[in-house]
């Protein structure tokens, strides 16, 4: 439904730092929308959880833009909102990542829109680009940083030397941390995210419980001390691929070469790079949070959305979550420098078919310390040895490792 004066009438859910910005910034455009629409929209009502009634604003809107966060009351309000014949604009990625199959499907039901390009990375058009321009494209893998607060904190840490707990105090004096990071930090965010990512590109439903997922709280400066030694750089990578007629997907901190598109990412950006054989691979960058940012990419599902049809489509493959992956790995061990201990840490490894491409040794006595990069093995045998190591008498920590990923780029 649309008035009959032109106008288009847009509810507002949420008036946080990106509803207040969207709320903004509508108004600013409104001119231009009109001239590529014939609608002019503007802002009828706001809710949020402790004020408004939804009931009214619904009545009096063409269009609900959901910036409330979370699941409920966000689901319940969408729901009802999609049942009344009202398209959708939201950037809820928990929303989407674990109820997001029945809301697409109600929305084609009800011949509705339910739009969502910042739920993912911000302004960087992922969604448009996987659902529109490589939707005949047989993806093969997505790499994504898509969250911009722990792309930041470990910016901060190569940069600054910095340990984590001070990387994140300034990630939240400038605003690119919640006083309550744990969704960003554990991965959460950029699992939910992943699991909307390899929905669209792999055409299967993906929940985000099946998303395999570490954060970075056990970052420490000395991993990104060693990692400049052999030629790395850190970030917190999301992961979609297909793996032995499956699908894996993963968030976790990686090591990559510097040749890899996404390696020179820094600060709070996102990026996310999509391969197919089609297309070689394609790299897209840009601002990943912000209150003026996401409320651009939501201003664009609403002019998308008041120009139909579109629509989620149904999910036609059912493929098998796949856990068990094969990696590279960096391996951090801390050890008393003794006679023997190298070859009972390369016994170890040997033992589970696990071959060393290169080590460092930092440190004599009770403070050395053995560095390495280990060739791709599956993970499972690279886990069983690390609690091998733990029976070891020279171990003075339990073992630190971190994902590498090999590519690096160079053609």
């Amino acid at each position: 439904m649309t008035s009959a004066d032109g106008r288009f009438r847009i509810g507002l859910l949420g008036h946080g730092t990106v509803g207040a910005a969207f709320a903004e910034l509508l108004p600013r455009r409104a001119e231009r929308i009109a001239a590529i629409t014939g609608l002019r929209p503007g802002v009828v009502g706001v809710v949020t959880r402790s004020r408004g009634d939804f009931d009214a604003l619904l009545e009096q809107s063409d269009l609900i833009v959901e910036l409330i966060g979370g699941i409920e009351p966000a689901r319940a309000w969408v729901t009802r909102a999609i049942r009344a014949g009202r398209h959708v604009v939201t950037a809820n990625k928990q929303l989407l990542s674990q109820h997001g199959e029945e809301l697409w499907a109600l929305a084609r039901e009800e011949g509705v829109q339910l739009r969502f390009e910042a739920a993912v990375a911000g302004v960087v058009p992922v969604i448009r680009v996987l659902t529109e321009s490589l939707a005949a494209a047989h993806i093969e893998r997505i790499h994504g940083i898509v969250n911009g607060t722990t792309n930041f904190i470990l910016s901060e840490m190569a940069r600054t030397h910095a340990s984590y707990e001070q990387a994140l105090t300034e990630a939240q004096r400038l605003g690119y941390a919640e006083a309550d990071p744990t969704d960003d930090v554990s991965g959460r965010d950029a699992a939910a995210k992943m699991a909307i990512l390899a929905r669209l590109a792999f055409d299967t439903p993906v929940h985000l419980d099946q998303v395999v997922c570490e954060g970075i709280e056990r970052i420490g400066p000395d991993d990104l001390e060693h990692a400049r030694d052999l030629g790395l750089g850190l970030k917190l990578i999301g992961t979609a691929e297909r793996v032995d007629g499956g699908l894996s997907v993963r968030v976790h901190p990686a090591f990559l070469y510097s040749r890899h598109p996404l390696a020179s990412i820094d600060g709070p950006f996102n990026a996310v790079t999509v391969e197919s054989e089609s297309i070689t691979e394609i790299t897209m960058s840009g601002p990943g949070a912000g209150g003026p940012q996401t409320a651009s990419a939501v201003l664009g599902d609403v002019i998308s959305a008041m120009i139909p049809p579109a629509s989620t489509p149904e999910t036609s493959e059912r493929l098998p979550i796949v856990s068990d992956v094969v990696s590279a790995f960096y391996l951090h061990l801390d050890v008393v420098d003794e006679p023997g201990v190298l070859s009972q840490v390369t016994g170890v490894l040997g033992t589970h078919g696990i071959s060393v491409k290169s080590v460092v040794q930092k440190g004599l006595g009770h403070n050395a310390r053995l560095v390495m990069v280990v060739h791709p093995v599956l993970e499972s045998r690279f886990f069983a040895a690390l609690e091998q190591f733990a029976d070891l008498p020279a171990m003075r920590t339990a073992p630190r490792a971190i994902r590498v990923i090999e590519e690096d780029f160079t053609q």
